[in-house]
């Protein structure tokens, strides 16, 4: 939302009053307070008929500084409220006062400020200002309808970029655009998003979470030029600065705070099949494409039944269609022994048709409008109703229905929708209807997965979501929602997935070939290589099935190759999955994430790093034609072993069975023995390929229990196994040495 009208004047509707000065500084110890007149003072009686603002320092952990700005205090609060799990009451912050100005200080992190006119407020750490709070930075903004607003200003310097806001589809760099962070169901083709993050990361060392559920609006460099705006509606603004001084560091200290993602099981990485979403299928139709699958030689980890395994008009009522599954519990075993996982599409929406509707109705499980009658409309299913998530028995009686799913063998839900929750509701615990309409993916995605992890296990829980919110990454998978299928729509559903990373989500997936509409056969068979080289990776659309064999032979080999090669990577991503789960980095990341200090990287979007080590460049063209960046160093092509020189743009021609897949240099690359399945032993037989080892370089890494560690001295290389005895292999150069032992020298 923007105030002003060019740099000198408020925009019309608006009056604004900026806190000029700072009139007292107190502390308790753990919170600096710092009062702020909206004038400056000009003597006795100038403390009349006036605003001020009250600026609150606090720390919730080391390195992370809260600030609250607020105007009138007495405002009510019903949440909710972000759950911040890292946050302590532990951390001690050293705060410093004397006549001219204080500090607030957690670990580097400090903010200053000073007495008197004009009002400043310097984040600073490494020796250097991060960002600051410049005259007229702060605003209390009031409408011509009389609405409070609150906003603040921080300073972006020369080169300064900025990067998150959850999954956007427009450039990754988010300099010069205006953000609403309101989730909404509208594609991937619109400013609107399904996954809106109030967080956001630079490459100058910080980053800013605007610890609101609501609507925040963000202006990034795109009212004033060279700040960052953001605003809320109410009386007071809450966010905090979290320090670096890299990217990665800012990720893991975020996800520290708000909760980190946890591990996924392996079989979540293998392929995905689904029915697609108005195809007509019964088990005969489901045992034909799994048979197709698998008389292709295209291994398959999990099958996914959409919306129509249950009836027309009734979704959800959590019932199998018993025209074409009048045994369910027996299909589901008969595909369970084929070594598959089942996943079924859900919703939180209850049609009136639905057995549910009564059920919810008698029990006082659904919204309601402020009249006490339940909340209905039309869209998507005749009369639904929404199940109201802050109602814990709400919660349990909806959790309840899907037990009964998992007693008859479903792995996983396709946790659809979440985003169209209206505003002119009551919430059973009384929350703001404003805050519950983000809020709301979070309630409903946590409700799913602990169910599942509760019954699954830690570690085997997974859901595929579309909607979500600050803290959403700790309940994976998330996939990008509806795109089309064109290549154009490929590189927008990257784009978001890039941002989603840079917001905290570990995991990302995309329906392979888009969803709206039929791809060609040359859009799919490159979406194929760009969906197997993701975290996650499954077949899906609208009005079609997406097999590969609809779309030609040669989408068959493209599927099988790329599928197989991720499938030997277990090893590699479970070691990047690990590392998502105890440092909050994403398995899929932006080039800045692996090389912030290359600038050549800042504004690539069209290409990325899986995990550390594997540098992936989606196709976006039939004729094969990619224009990539490579940094520094000496990589080498996974596909071919060719060797390519970094630091420069390189230009390819690359067949459809073919990308650019880069092995960073110094990288030991564990190649696992399968390739059919995703249930081996990944130290069974492992293979260590060892890629331009610097002299002097040494890592260890642990692989389904064993630990391994490669060290170089001069041209001596050693390889150990330090825990386990299965056998393993070195590769040196295409060379491939089995290791009969523990060790192993060349």
């Amino acid at each position: 939302m923007k105030f002003s009208d060019g740099y000198w004047q408020v925009r019309a509707g608006f009056s604004v009053q900026r806190p000029a000065e700072i009139a007292e500084i107190t502390s308790d110890g753990t919170t600096l307070r710092a009062l702020a007149p909206t004038t400056a003072s000009t003597g006795r009686g100038w403390d009349l008929n006036l605003a001020t603002a009250t600026i609150c320092f606090s720390s919730p952990m080391t390195d992370v500084i809260r600030v609250r700005i607020e105007h009138h205090a007495g405002a009510l609060d019903p949440g909710p409220h972000f759950e911040l799990p890292g946050a302590s009451d532990s951390c001690v912050p050293t705060i410093e006062i004397d006549g001219t100005s204080a500090s607030f200080t957690s670990g580097e992190l400090t903010a200053r400020i000073s007495r008197g006119h004009p009002l400043r407020i310097d984040f600073a750490a490494g020796g250097r200002v991060l960002t600051s709070s410049l005259p007229r930075g702060i605003g209390l903004a009031t409408d011509d309808g009389g609405r409070r607003h609150v906003f603040q200003q921080l300073s972006l310097g020369v080169g300064d970029l900025v990067y998150g806001l959850g999954e956007r589809f427009g450039p990754v760099v988010k300099n010069g655009q205006s953000v609403e962070i309101w989730n909404a169901d509208g594609g991937t083709a619109s400013e609107q998003a399904y996954k809106n993050v109030p967080f956001f990361l630079t490459n100058a060392g910080y980053g800013v979470l605007v610890n609101h559920p609501e609507r925040v609006s963000f202006e990034i460099g795109s009212e004033a030029v060279t700040r960052t705006q953001f605003s809320v509606p109410g009386e007071y603004l809450e966010y905090f600065v979290i320090n670096g001084p890299s990217p990665k560091d800012i990720l893991s200290r975020y996800t520290e705070l708000t909760g980190r993602p946890p591990r996924v099981p392996n079989w979540s990485l293998g392929l995905w099949l689904s029915t697609s979403f108005t195809t007509s299928y019964d088990e005969a139709t489901v045992c034909g494409l799994i048979d197709g699958m698998a008389q292709r030689e295209i291994p398959l980890s999990v099958f996914h039944f959409d919306c129509y395994w249950m009836r027309a008009f009734r979704l959800c009522d959590f019932e199998w269609d018993p025209e074409t599954f009048p045994e369910p519990e027996a299909m589901l075993a008969r595909l369970k022994n084929r070594g598959l996982k089942i996943c079924v599409w859900i919703n939180p929406y209850i049609a009136q048709q639905s057995a549910l509707f009564a059920e919810g109705l008698a029990g006082g499980y659904l919204v309601k409008r402020p009249d006490g009658s339940v909340w209905q409309w039309d869209m998507w299913q005749a009369g639904m109703a929404l199940v109201d998530f802050t109602n814990p028995a709400a919660s349990a009686w909806y959790t309840g229905h899907l037990g009964r799913l998992l007693d008859q063998g479903v792995d996983a839900f396709k946790t659809d929708f979440g985003e169209r929750v209206p505003t002119d509701v009551v919430w059973h615990d009384g929350a703001d209807p404003q805050r519950m309409h983000n809020y709301y993916a979070q309630l409903y995605q946590r409700a799913v997965f602990d169910l599942l992890r509760g019954r699954r296990g830690e570690g085997e829980a997974v859901v595929f979501a579309r909607s979500a919110t600050t803290g959403g990454q700790q309940f994976p998978v998330h996939w990008g929602g509806d795109s089309e299928s064109t290549y154009v729509s490929m590189a927008e559903t990257l784009r978001g997935g890039l941002s989603l990373a840079c917001s905290g989500f570990g995991y990302w997936s995309h329906d392979i070939g888009g969803f709206e509409g039929t791809p060609d056969p040359e859009v799919f068979k490159r979406w194929l290589a760009f969906g197997l080289l993701s975290s996650h990776s499954r077949l899906h659309g609208s009005g079609s099935v997406r097999v590969p064999w609809a779309f030609g032979d040669e989408a068959v080999e493209v599927a099988r190759k790329f599928t197989r090669l991720k499938l030997s990577l277990l090893p590699y991503l479970g070691r990047i999955i690990t590392e998502a789960a105890d440092l909050g980095h994403p398995v899929m990341r932006p080039m800045l994430l692996e090389f912030p200090h290359d600038r050549a990287v800042a504004h690539l979007d069209t290409q990325y790093m899986l995990g550390d080590a594997l540098l992936v460049a989606p196709v976006f063209s039939g004729p094969g034609d990619v224009e990539y960046y490579l940094p520094e160093g000496v990589w080498t092509q996974l596909l071919t072993g060719d060797k390519v020189t970094g630091g420069r743009w390189v230009r390819e021609k690359h067949a459809f069975d073919s990308l650019p897949l880069l092995v960073r240099p110094g990288t030991v690359l564990p190649i696992g023995a399968r390739s059919d399945t995703t249930d081996y032993d990944l130290a069974d037989a492992v293979a260590l390929h060892l890629f331009e080892l610097p002299d002097g370089f040494r890592s260890e890494t642990t692989i389904g229990g064993s630990r391994f560690v490669v060290e170089r001295r001069g041209r001596d290389v050693t390889a150990s196994r330090v825990t386990g005895d299965l056998p393993w292999s070195v590769v040196v150069d295409g060379v491939v040495s089995v290791v009969p032992g523990d060790n192993w020298n060349s």
